[in-house]
Formats: C-alpha cells, structure tokens, sequence
C-alpha cells in the first residue's frame, strides 16, 4: 500500500497539498533552504569519513613500523656499580 504512495495520482495530489500549505511564494525559498541543508550535510559527512580515515592511518602507524625500521627495545638494567652485600645471619634466637 505505501509503495504507491508516490505514483499516480498520489504524487499530484500531495504536490497540491504542498502547494496549498506553503503557498506558490514561499515554495522557491524552501527549496532553496533544503538544497543548502542537504549540501552542508554533506560536506560534514565528507569531513566526517576523511576524519575518520586521518585517524585510522595515525593509528595503523603507530601500531606497527615500517619494515626496516629499528623498533625501541626496552634495555636491561645497568648493572650496580657495587655488588650486593649478602644479608647477615640472624642472631636473636
């Protein structure tokens, strides 16, 4: 039943209807306003998906290097410069 809806004479119909509540004046200015709106929408969805691919570019980066690369390897620690002093034995027993 809703596949019809804009067929036909349906589609007469509710131009009329729309004809009647916004006026012939105001019709220009509404499309006008839509088509702004819509381009807007788009472009923030573009910057959306071009945000979106930055941040996952930046990630994949970081995540993993470049083949060929040196990767910073955490090292061991120095060693003290004095050797440890074995504990002394306990006398209060």
């Amino acid at each position: 039943m809703m596949g019809n809806l804009f067929a036909g004479p349906h589609l007469w119909i509710l131009l009329i209807v729309i004809l009647l509540l916004f006026g012939a004046a105001k019709l220009p200015a509404l499309a006008k306003s839509m088509g702004q709106s819509a381009r807007i929408f788009k472009g923030e969805m573009k910057a959306m998906k071009s945000d979106d691919a930055d941040a996952a570019a930046s990630t994949d980066s970081t995540a993993s290097p470049a083949p060929g690369v040196a990767q910073n390897v955490a090292q061991p620690p120095a060693p003290a410069s004095e050797p440890a002093k074995p504990a002394a034995p306990d006398t209060t027993s």
